[in-house]
């Protein structure tokens, strides 16, 4: 039997948790904006270094500048807050809208060379927050754009000349934001098609080795931490050498699709099962005794040899060998467990094939 320790090993979880595939993709994200505040902060720092401005515009700057780096540095690496979030993103983004007003304001307003600084809060949203929160911002920047062009009558913000004035001015935010927000989602679509891809066995559709370790390292760490009961089965289908022999390869294939369904039918939602490699199969029930799992495995079992496989109007009889092997009884790794559901496997058929045995440990597994 193939060993799991080498292929496929199950690590544990750091500080006793696993962290999220949410949690990932925003730390990844949090990067990214990190470097945008402080491509923000260098131009200002820049513009106030080697632009002629008076005193009290330069001091204005600086003071932004100072309070501004203050927060990206409170907000970055002081932990302000303990976990990544899309909450936390746009409050980003809208203290930068905040502070690029601010400057603008001190240096020429709506002819400010640093004007243009409004398209990083507007990529940041674009990228990470989605259409709608990008949208909010968008129009954020345009009343803050309204404002710095300074104090207007009503009349004259309904007239054909400003709107004309103001649309072409705002446009490029406009399209900056469209552009890559369609980026944004055609990108994320080809990364979590790749992750499924990766994740997937391509004949079964069923998780492979490394989909189950992600699903089985959360769920096992669970039953750790809160000292919940787990089992893992182990299915080995008796038939599939003699059916690709006699039939060939395809034959085989559709015996394997076939022994998935029905294995699937008779799981929870919860449960986890995937390819393990071959013809086997594995299956982590989570918050299952032995006892439990016995009876799922028996009702696998029975489904299994009660539907033989149709090849061109020939039934080939089926039948499937299962090894049993729980949390904590059996071990208290995922490895330990595994690798005793495997010998549980091994020894039904090595007792005569169609039958479900569990682990012991005096003699190494019983029926």
């Amino acid at each position: 039997m193939s060993n799991y320790a080498s292929t496929a090993s199950v690590p544990a979880p750091a500080n006793g948790r696993s962290l999220s595939i949410e949690q990932e993709e925003l730390r990844g994200i949090a990067r990214t904006v990190a470097e945008i505040h402080w491509l923000l902060i260098i131009l200002v720092l820049v513009y106030v270094i080697y632009a002629e401005t008076d005193k009290v515009s330069e001091a204005a700057v600086l003071s932004a500048l100072f309070f501004y780096t203050a927060f990206v540095m409170a907000f970055r690496y002081a932990n302000f807050y303990k976990h990544e979030s899309r909450w936390k993103v746009a409050l980003e983004t809208w203290a930068m809208i905040g502070f690029i007003t601010w400057v603008c304001y001190y240096t020429g307003a709506l002819a400010s060379p640093l004007l243009n600084t409004y398209l990083l809060p507007v990529i940041t949203s674009a990228l990470t927050l989605g259409k709608v929160t990008t949208l909010i911002e968008v129009a954020l920047i345009a009343a803050c754009q309204v404002f710095l062009g300074g104090s207007f009558s009503m009349s004259m913000l309904l007239s054909l000349a400003f709107l004309g004035g103001f649309a072409a001015q705002i446009a490029p935010v406009i399209l900056v934001a469209y552009i890559v927000t369609m980026f944004s989602v055609d990108i994320r679509y080809g990364l979590n098609r790749a992750k499924l891809l990766s994740e997937t066995d391509e004949l079964t559709g069923l998780l492979n080795m490394r989909g189950f370790s992600i699903a089985a390292n959360r769920l096992f760490g669970q039953a750790l931490r809160y000292n919940r009961p787990a089992t893992v089965l182990m299915i080995d289908s008796d038939n599939l050498k003699a059916v690709n022999d006699a039939h060939g390869h395809e034959a085989g294939n559709r015996l394997l699709r076939q022994l998935t369904r029905l294995v699937q039918a008779e799981l929870r939602y919860t449960d986890v099962l995937a390819r393990y490699g071959g013809d086997e199969f594995i299956v982590l029930l989570p918050e299952t005794p032995p006892a439990g799992a016995l009876e799922v495995a028996g009702r696998i079992r029975d489904a299994v040899a009660g539907a033989p496989l149709d090849l061109e109007g020939e039934a080939i009889a089926c039948t499937a060998s299962i090894g049993v092997a729980s949390y904590p009884a059996d071990g208290t790794t995922m490895d330990a467990v595994v690798a005793r559901a495997d010998r549980a496997m091994y020894h039904a058929k090595q007792a005569g094939r169609n039958r479900v045995v569990q682990f012991r440990a005096d003699e190494g597994a019983q029926k």
